[in-house]
C-alpha cells in the first residue's frame, strides 16, 4: 500500500525552460488576455493552491518576473526559483533533475503555455482520488497531457526517471509508460498547449497573419 496523497508534502512547479522555437517569441512572456503575462497568469493559478512553488527556467527575465510578482502578492516565501541547467533537453530531464532537487514529495508540473488553463481543473487534479506512490495525469479525452500531472518523487520513481534520462531517454510519454499512471480526464479546452501562432491565434480573437506581440 502507498501513502495517501494528502500524506505526501505537494510541491507545485511551473515548467517555462523551452527555446519558444515555433511561436518564434518566449511564449512566457506574451501578454494574457486576463493580464499580465502568460507566466504571470500560470504563476498565479498555482500560487492559489496555497502550496511551495518552484519556477524552473534558465531565462533571468523570468525569474525577475517571478519574484516582483511573488513579492507583490505576498508569497515570495513559499517562491522558489530554480535555474535549469545545460543541457536542456525537455521535460523528462527537467522533471528528473526536480525529482532530484525535491525528493519524497509530490510535484505538480504544469507548463506555461496552457494559457486556457482554469483553477477548476488545477484543483480536480489536486483533489483526486489517488495514491501518493501513482502518476497522475491529465487526459483531454484522447490524449494524455503529462505536461500538467502529479509526480512522485519516492526512490522508485527517481530511480526510474535517472536510469532512463542516463540511457538518453528524453521522452516524457514514453517513460510514463514504461512506470505507469493513473489519467484523470478534464475539460479538453483547459487543457491545450499553443506552441505557435496558430495555436494562440484564439486568445486574442485574431489570424495568425496579423498577430503580433503588443
Amino acid at each position: 500500500m502507498g501513502k495517501k496523497a494528502d500524506a505526501v508534502s505537494l510541491r507545485v512547479c511551473c515548467l517555462c525552460g523551452g527555446q519558444s522555437r515555433r511561436m518564434g517569441q518566449d511564449k512566457a512572456l506574451l501578454p494574457h488576455p486576463e493580464g499580465g503575462t502568460w507566466l504571470e497568469r500560470t504563476l498565479l493559478l498555482l500560487a492559489a493552491l496555497d502550496r511551495p512553488l518552484t519556477l524552473f527556467s534558465h531565462h533571468p527575465v523570468h525569474h525577475q518576473v517571478a519574484m516582483g510578482l511573488a513579492q507583490r502578492w505576498g508569497w515570495g516565501d513559499r517562491l522558489e526559483r530554480l535555474v535549469e541547467p545545460e543541457p536542456r533537453e525537455g521535460p523528462l530531464l527537467a522533471l528528473a533533475r526536480l525529482m532530484e532537487h525535491h525528493p519524497n514529495q509530490r510535484l505538480l508540473l504544469c507548463p506555461v503555455d496552457m494559457p486556457w488553463l482554469q483553477p477548476s481543473t488545477l484543483a480536480a487534479l489536486v483533489a483526486a482520488p489517488a495514491d501518493a506512490s501513482t502518476i497522475l495525469v491529465a487526459h483531454d479525452g484522447e490524449r494524455r497531457q503529462p505536461l500538467l500531472g502529479l509526480y512522485p518523487s519516492d526512490g522508485r520513481h527517481r530511480a526510474a526517471i535517472g536510469a532512463a534520462t542516463a540511457a538518453g531517454e528524453r521522452g516524457l510519454q514514453r517513460w510514463i509508460a514504461t512506470v505507469g499512471c493513473q489519467e484523470l480526464v478534464l475539460p479538453p479546452g483547459t487543457l491545450r498547449n499553443a506552441n505557435g501562432p496558430d495555436d494562440a491565434a484564439p486568445l486574442w480573437g485574431v489570424t495568425p497573419a496579423v498577430m503580433k506581440r503588443p
